[in-house]
């Protein structure tokens, strides 16, 4: 999986590239030099975490063939607390019993990408620059 960012000259607006295929826009608010006109990269982490629940909800409701109601995943993620602090609410609109409740809960806890940030990251940096002769 691969992600292309190129910063537009003049903001601190990127251009994104994902899968080759897909595109996005973040930027900055105005209180730290953006232009305000994107969402931020670490609003993108957090709707990263909503999608993936709602979908994990989603795709395992399809298998079990249950009748799913509207869902709705609101995070919250304070990027200022140290270690940082994702509160999940999952709100699930239909008629369920309590198992298929808990079920439900398990499978939302368990979706890729909370996995991923419980499991912590490893970053290999590679700085690649023309130099100046």
């Amino acid at each position: 999986m691969r992600a292309t960012a190129k910063l537009v000259p003049g903001t601190l607006q990127s251009d994104v590239l994902v899968r080759d295929r897909f595109r996005l826009l973040t930027d900055e608010p105005e209180s730290v030099g953006g232009d305000d006109t994107a969402q931020t990269p670490h609003e993108l982490l957090a709707a990263a975490l909503a999608a993936c629940i709602s979908t994990t909800i989603g795709m395992y409701a399809r298998t079990k063939e249950w009748e799913l109601g509207e869902v709705r995943v609101d995070v919250e993620y304070d990027k200022n607390a140290t270690p940082r602090h994702f509160r999940v609410d999952v709100h699930l609109d239909g008629d369920y019993d309590a198992d298929q409740i808990a079920r439900l809960e398990a499978v939302a806890a368990a979706c890729p990408v909370r996995r991923s940030l419980e499991a912590g990251f490893a970053i290999e940096e590679h700085v690649h620059a023309s130099v100046l002769v």
